[in-house]
Order: structure tokens, then sequence, then C-alpha cells
């Protein structure tokens, strides 16, 4: 049995690698390259899997983990401020779209049972499509993301009650309140043990398994925790996927999140393209070709209508148009709760085969297009915008658009916090050099984050570890860990993920400096080569050498050593290469201070190339920087003037900066 799993699986992943590879070229998404892969090799096309038990598991647990990771990237603070989202703009959206999809119904003499079921069916969209295209856009902590994740909430609940309404629709059970109020009650107590869990239980328990210091023991304990909360939900009756959201909203505020999050991402991508692909094996594609008019117009009305809808709900809680508009094309698609719906539906004598097939033309069909409908979301949305709606639509048109939270930018990325990452964040602060600090050790991470610390704990060998530091926007990233494995793979993680990105490595051997420039650092501090320099500093003072001489030694070692170990960049040098590249010269910033002897004084009248040998390449003054400053330039106090010359001239000009007080 296991082998004929294992044929399943390779004949899945072949067609995959091929439609997806072929999808890329014509830019079809992902999610519809997979669909697509199930079209082609399920019962209804070619018939390499017919037994899709195996698939339908896998499939399962990749909805668990993809709602698990969106939990993750919330808060219970964040839906608490999203309430009126979900209760209001939910309840809008799945009443509205009962109704109007029953009228529709009952005009064309659908009887009012089954209207309503349909209803039931269309009123449900996509959580695991949307939410995961808002992902990979990078949008899920945009306002139309909340929205849509708000009303999605919504139908995943109310998907509960619906089950329960269906013997009351089929006619065998008229006791509906009672079975609502069970509902209820359930998900108060769901809701309390989380919150319970996450506060009291979660900490304690990953503070102990981060102790440890085990990869292993850290990911298998993420998903210990994923796993018993959603089989919670599912023992009370209620969904796998609300059990796996709140299972993420638990470890949400952790210190852990940033690499629970990281090491889950990979089994969320393999097991949900299972799912997508289980999608696409429920289609008989016969159907498509019989009825291809009639599945056109129900996708293009159910697209139009559920946009409307929602859109409509979107802007009844005070969402601006645009953000509406963009929410409304998100849940324009029929969701997988409605398979949940669809199964029982049938047996209650709601639904017939030839229907069941039709609606699930129409579902992936939505499904499939969503992709289309999110990434021309803005376009459409600033369409609408420019129509003469009003000056207070057009006034919302501008209040709101794709706007992601604030991050760092142009900062400097710390590797590591023992002491010269410690060290580093402190000269950071003096400097007002804006700085994210990553490091292993729960236990630094926990005591910093205390003191206010920009620290968190991850794996910095991990890209979304680094992408949480926001590495694409970094101008400097400082690696000062012991682990010389883990420092190669960090450096050529951040070179591919930043081309411009300048990266410093400390290394404990000289041997290593090498292979770190090869990979992409561009600048390697030896460790062993600056303790031997300290190393015989210090003997030759026992000796009584001069100091002038043991400098001028010192000088003379690492100027020959680092100019051996340095290699030629081919990238266009700048100010901070040029100190770098002239190991004879130094660059360095020099304060103007209150009432110093260049304090509102040009730069003619100082003439510091004649009398110092010192050029001066710009001056920073403020946000402004004045590039190659002409004579007549004045030095104010606070300016920041940007020299080049040997150490000691600059050692010389720079007392004539100092105040009054200071010289």
């Amino acid at each position: 049995m296991i082998t004929g799993y294992l044929l399943n699986i390779v004949i899945i992943f072949t067609f995959a690698i091929l439609i997806i590879t072929l999808g890329n070229k014509v830019r079809i998404p992902g999610i519809v390259g997979f669909i697509l892969t199930g079209i082609l090799i399920g019962p209804y096309g070619l018939g390499l899997i017919e037994d899709t038990q195996i698939i339908d598991v896998l499939a399962e647990i990749g909805i668990v983990f993809l709602l698990f990771t969106i939990g993750m990237q919330f808060s219970f603070r964040t839906l608490y401020e999203m309430r009126r989202i979900v209760l209001i703009g939910g309840s809008i959206q799945v009443l509205a779209t009962i109704a109007v999809t029953m009228a529709i119904s009952q005009f064309f003499g659908v009887p009012t049972a089954q209207a309503v079921f349909y209803g039931f069916l269309v009123c449900h969209s996509s959580t695991t499509i949307t939410l995961k295209l808002f992902q990979d856009r990078g949008e899920i902590e945009t306002p139309h993301a909340r929205m849509t994740l708000g009303i999605s909430l919504f139908q995943d609940i109310m998907s509960v009650p619906m089950l329960i309404a269906l013997p009351v629709l089929g006619g065998q059970t008229t006791d509906i309140s009672g079975a609502l109020a069970t509902l209820a009650i359930t998900l108060i107590i769901l809701f309390a043990t989380v919150l319970i869990i996450s506060v009291y239980v979660i900490p304690r328990f990953m503070n102990r398994i981060t102790s440890i210091r085990n990869q292993e023991v850290f990911l298998l304990s993420i998903i210990l925790i994923c796993f018993v909360i959603t089989y919670l939900a599912s023992y009370l009756g209620l969904s796998l996927a609300l059990g796996a959201f709140l299972a993420g909203l638990t470890l949400s505020e952790s210190d852990y999140f940033h690499q629970a999050f990281a090491s889950i991402i990979p089994f969320r991508d393999i097991f949900t393209s299972f799912f997508f692909i289980s999608i696409g094996m429920l289609l008989n594609i016969s159907y498509l070709v019989l009825t291809p008019l009639l599945i056109l117009t129900l996708v293009i009305g159910v697209t139009v209508v559920k946009s409307v809808i929602a859109s409509g709900a979107a802007f009844a809680v005070r969402r601006s148009f645009r953000t509406s508009i963009l929410s409304g094309l998100a849940l324009s698609n029929i969701g997988e709760f409605a398979f949940v719906l669809l199964v029982p539906g049938m047996q209650q004598g709601l639904f017939s085969t030839a229907g069941e097939q039709i609606f699930l033309a129409v579902t992936l069909l939505t499904m499939s297009i969503a992709p289309l409908t999110i990434a021309g979301g803005p376009k459409t949305a600033d369409f609408f915008c420019r129509l003469p709606f009003g000056n207070r639509l057009k006034a919302s048109c501008e209040d709101e658009g794709v706007r992601p939270l604030p991050s760092l930018k142009d900062h400097l990325v710390i590797v590591g916090y023992g002491l010269n990452g410690r060290n580093l964040a402190k000269a950071a602060k003096i400097g007002g050099i804006p700085f994210v600090v990553i490091d292993l050790n729960p236990e630094t991470v926990m005591r910093e984050h205390k003191t206010g610390e920009n620290i968190f704990f991850g794996d910095a060998t991990n890209s979304v570890v680094l992408s949480h530091a926001n590495i694409e926007h970094a101008r400097i990233l400082v690696i000062v860990i012991n682990d010389p494995l883990s420092s190669r793979a960090i450096t050529i993680q951040a070179r591919r993920m930043n081309p411009g990105l300048f990266i410093i490595v400390r290394t404990r051997f000289l041997a290593e400096v090498k292979r770190l420039r090869e990979l992409g650092a561009d600048e390697v501090i030896p460790e062993e080569f600056e303790t031997s320099v300290e190393i015989f500093t210090r003997v030759l003072k026992k000796y009584l050498i001069p100091d002038q001489t043991i400098d001028r030694y010192v000088h003379d070692v690492r100027k020959d050593t680092y100019e051996m170990l340095r290699n030629p960049s081919p990238s266009q040098a700048t100010l901070g290469d040029l100190g770098m590249n002239l190991p004879d010269l130094a660059l360095s910033t020099l304060l103007v201070e209150e009432g110093s002897l260049v304090s509102g004084k040009t730069l003619g009248e100082l003439d510091v190339r004649k009398e110092y040998g010192v050029s001066v390449l710009a001056i920073r003054r403020g946000n402004e920087m004045i590039e190659n400053p002409a004579g007549d330039i004045d030095l104010k106090a606070g300016d920041e003037v940007i020299t080049i010359g040997a150490p000691e001239k600059i050692g010389l000009l720079s007392s004539i900066f100092l105040s009054g007080d200071d010289q």
C-alpha cells in the first residue's frame, strides 16, 4: 500500500513541476498550476490517480498549516480591534449573499429550501487562497487584507450553524435553537481556553523548549502546539481551519514567533500544494465541455454579485472606498468551506449529482481566477475612483491604499548579541543608526526585550528570519557569531536577498577570510589575527619597547595583512570604500561643536587642505548632504564634515572642531 501512495506522490510532484514551470512562462499563478495538475491527473482527467484518500488527508494538513501561519501573523489584540469587521461586516456579507442568491434562485423556480442552501454555498469565500495570495504579495498587514480576513473568519464560523440548519432545510428536524445555543457555548469555551493557553502556558512551555537549544525539539514543539489546539477545536465540533488559526494566535506575540514562522513555512508550502491539487481532482471536465455557456454565466454572475456585496459590507463598517473594492474582489470567489456543506446537503436531498459538478466547476473557476482578480484589484479600484461618484467617495479613494506597516529601511542588522554585538548596538544607538538584532539565545532575547532592545529570536541562516529583519532594505549586515558554517550560510543568503548590502563578518580564523570573501562578504575581521596583534603588543610593552615603535609596527602589520586578504571588488566605489581601499588614508566624520574655532567660518577661510593636508568630501547638515562643498560654504554648529587624509593629520584637524571647553 505504501508503494502505491509513494507512486501517487511521485506522479503529483512530476506533473506539478512540469505544469508550474510552463505556467511561469505565461505568468499563470502557482495556485492555478496546482489546480490544473489535479484536473489533469485526477480520476476525471488522465486517471493516473484513482484513490484520492491519502491526498485528501495531506490536503487537510495543508489547510491546518496554512491557517496556522496566518494566525501567527495576527494576535488576540488585533482580533479585538477587528471585532466590528468580523461581526458587522461578516454578518452583512453572509446574510446579503444568501438573500440575493435565494432571490435569483427562486426567480428561476428553485424551491425555497434549496435556494437557501445555494445561498449557504455561495456566501463562503476561499480563506486558503486569498490569504495565501496576500502572503505571497506581502500584503497580509494591509487594510484590505485585514478586512478580507475578518469577513472570512465570520464565514468559517457560520459554516457550523449552517451545518446544523441542513436537517431543518431537508425537513428532518425542527430543533435548531438548542443546537445554536450549544454552538455559542462551544465557541466561548474554545476562545477562553486558547486565550488562557496563550497567556499562561505557551510562554513557559517555549522557554523550557528553547533552553534545550535543539532545533529539532523546537520544531516538533511548534507542530505539537498547532495540532493540539486544532484537535481541540475539532473535538468540540468546529472546523480544523478555525482551530489552526487560533493555534497560530497563541504564538503570535511570543518572543519565538519569527523562528517558529520560519520553521513551519516549508511544511506549509508542501502540504498546501496537496490541497489545491485535491480541489482540481474533484472536477469532471466533461461538464465544462457540455455546458460552457451556463458555467461561464454563473462564474461571471457569482464574481460580480459577491464583489458588490462584499465591497458594500466593507464600506458599511467605514472602510475607504478603495479598500472596500479591493476587499470585495478578494472575496468574489467561492471557498473550500462550501465543500464541507456540499456532501451533507446532497444527503438531505438539496443537491443533485449534475448540480454538484456544475457547482464544482463554478467554484474551481472562481478560485482559479482569484489570483487575477486580486492582482488586478488596484487598477480596478483606480478605475472606480476616477468615476464621478461625488466628493465623499472621491476623498475616501485617497484615504486608504495598499499601505504596509512601517518598517526599517537603510538600517543595520546585527547577527549575534555577544560582546561584539552588544558593543556594536551601543555604538549604533549613540550614532542614531537604526538597527535590529537577531540572536539564537532565548535567555538573551527575553532579557534584552525587557530593556526595550530591538531584538528577536531566530536563526539568521533562514531567509524568512532575515526577511523579518527587512534585510532587503538594510544598508549593513554585521555577523558576529562563533559558528563558521552559519556565518557562511548567512552571508550567502543575505547576499542573494540584497545584492547591494555591505556585509561585515567576524571570524575566528584567518583561513576563513578568503572563503567568506568569495561567498559575498565585503569585510572580514579575523579574530585570530587581532588576538595575535594584541599578544605581541603586550610582549613588546613588557620589554619596554617605545610606544611609538610598537604603534608603527602594529600599523604596518595590519596594513600588510589586510591588503593581502582584501580582494578587489568589482562593484562601484562609494565614499565608505575610500578609506577601505586606501589603507594609508582614513575617512573620518568630524562634528562642528558649538563655540569651536571652525564654527561660523567658511571652508576657504580654514583652508584645511593647505594647513592640515586633509580634504573635505562632503558636509551633512541635518537631512541635507552637501557634496564637494565650495570654499564659500560656512560651517555651522551641528554640521558633520566628512574628511579624508592621513590619520595623524585628521587627528590634528579634529582639535579645532571641539568646543572651547574641550580643547
